[in-house]
């Protein structure tokens, strides 16, 4: 593969694959289940020092296979292919293109913002409750259009993903500043007047919507179950930094600049969330984050800051931001099909570099199924299932930082996780305590999501039914 991507490219692909529509719509549920300035802030916290420690302790091992596959290939090479094809299994039937159909379904929801007439129009076709919108139609656009870009070579979509990067980074440091310099009245401190305490428990009317009454202080165990639920917001909003390791074949100097991107784009955004957060705070009170109109918590926090043209600013940002994210998940997930079909564990047409140089059938495949999520009005339900799985496989891989340092100590390394012991071990903690909270408190959004990837397991074997068990 051409080396056509640089380090600047690289964390703004970390950086655009991460900042799509979940930092403007996450905060309210999680302020439902923490009723705390506090404790809202804190998870955000805890949520960055995760995402960051996963990055440095994946650097390591960048730098030990700096080829593309990026986590797909780590998995392989350290736990065998069986693990590599579990991962790279639920990467193509849901966390990667499921992930790509929710960011297009975002964008085309808050297109009909604009253009009120998708929301008012009739469906093309229902039967039942299943239809067919729209805005659905505009989704599936917005993934073949993007799709086909990247089709025209590295150059095409690398250009797209800094434009559209640069320009959301922008708007939301422009959002940041006005968050606090044009809000009349700050709620900053009434958010944080209640000091470490924590409410939930909310009730819900007849509709299923929630009662503002229904305030609980919360603690102990339950406060535990209430810091998972909320993390399941904030780490959804947090992952996709992996991208930049699947086309680590296509970047320059692959074994310095592929942690450098990660690190340095993660802290970034995880900052830049913060940020956002503290605009929340200072925009509204509790009851306008935890009751925002359709979640949509940016568009109530962007009311109050520029008044009735809040919505459109809002609006636009978004757009921006899931156009720009979809373009880098679509760009980096391909090369993981690539590199398992030629490991022969995906459709053998996904091998093909095209005459730009890139892997078009394996980005064809991906944006139909991803189309097809679209359509199927279950990804949501899907999304609300894979943080769990995508911790999972978090855990999984930086714990193969540890194997690799006692099976194979002798194996040179570019780079050394920062830190080590200390930084891989602080993911693990944190990583095992949200899952085994969430196999507690959240089942819903634990074992679906599971079985959706052992599902993987009957075909590795029928895929390999004609190898010898060593090489399984």
């Amino acid at each position: 593969m051409q080396k056509k991507l640089k380090l600047w490219d690289a964390i703004m692909l970390v950086m655009g694959s991460m900042i799509g529509s979940g930092i403007f719509i996450v905060s309210s549920d999680m302020m439902r289940n923490l009723g705390s300035g506090f404790w809202l802030v804190a998870v955000w916290i805890l949520t960055g020092i995760m995402t960051v420690a996963a990055a440095i302790s994946y650097g390591e091992l960048s730098a030990l296979f700096p080829k593309a596959g990026g986590q797909y290939t780590y998995l392989k090479e350290i736990f065998g292919k069986k693990m590599g094809f579990l991962y790279g299994w639920g990467l193509f039937t849901v966390i990667q293109t499921g992930t790509i159909a929710a960011v297009a379904m975002a964008f085309g929801k808050f297109t009909a913002y604009l253009i009120p007439s998708l929301n008012d129009a009739a469906p093309i076709f229902q039967s039942g409750e299943f239809k067919i919108t729209w805005i659905q139609i505009l989704a599936i656009a917005v993934i073949l259009l993007l799709t086909y870009i990247n089709t025209r070579g590295v150059e095409s979509g690398k250009l797209l993903q800094n434009i559209f990067t640069g320009s959301k980074i922008i708007a939301l440091a422009g959002l940041i500043a006005a968050g606090f310099l044009l809000v009349d009245i700050s709620r900053l401190s009434e958010n944080f007047s209640l000091g470490m305490e924590a409410f939930s428990n909310l009730k819900k009317d007849l509709s299923g919507n929630f009662l503002k009454e229904g305030w609980e202080s919360i603690g102990g165990m339950t406060l535990l179950g209430g810091i998972a639920a909320a993390m399941v917001g904030s780490v959804f909003s947090s992952v996709a930094w992996e991208s930049v390791t699947f086309v680590s074949g296509e970047i320059e100097n692959p074994k310095k600049n592929v942690v450098k991107a990660m690190i340095y784009g993660t802290s970034a955004v995880m900052i830049l969330y913060l940020a956002v957060n503290f605009v929340y705070l200072n925009a509204l009170d509790r009851d306008g984050i935890a009751f925002a109109a359709n979640d949509r918590v940016a568009v109530a926090a962007s009311q109050h800051i520029f008044g009735s043209a809040g919505t459109v600013i809002i609006a636009l940002l978004v757009m921006v931001s899931t156009f720009g994210c979809d373009n880098g998940l679509i760009l980096a997930g391909a090369r993981v099909f690539q590199t398992m079909a030629k490991d022969g564990m995906f459709f053998k047409a996904a091998v093909k570099n095209n005459k730009n140089e890139v892997p078009a059938n394996a980005l064809w495949m991906q944006g139909v199924w991803a189309s097809l999520l679209c359509l199927s009005g279950q990804y949501g339900n899907l999304l609300d299932m894979i943080s769990f799985v995508i911790v999972l496989f978090y855990m999984i891989t930086v714990f193969g930082v540890i194997y690799l340092r006692i099976k194979k100590p002798e194996l040179e390394r570019p780079y050394r996780t920062w830190l080590y012991p200390v930084t891989p071990v602080i993911y693990l903690l944190i990583g095992t305590g949200f899952c085994v909270l969430l196999l507690i408190y959240k089942q819903q959004y634990t074992w679906p999501g599971f079985l959706m990837v052992l599902l993987g397991l009957p075909v590795y074997y029928f895929i390999n039914r004609k190898n010898q068990p060593e090489e399984q």
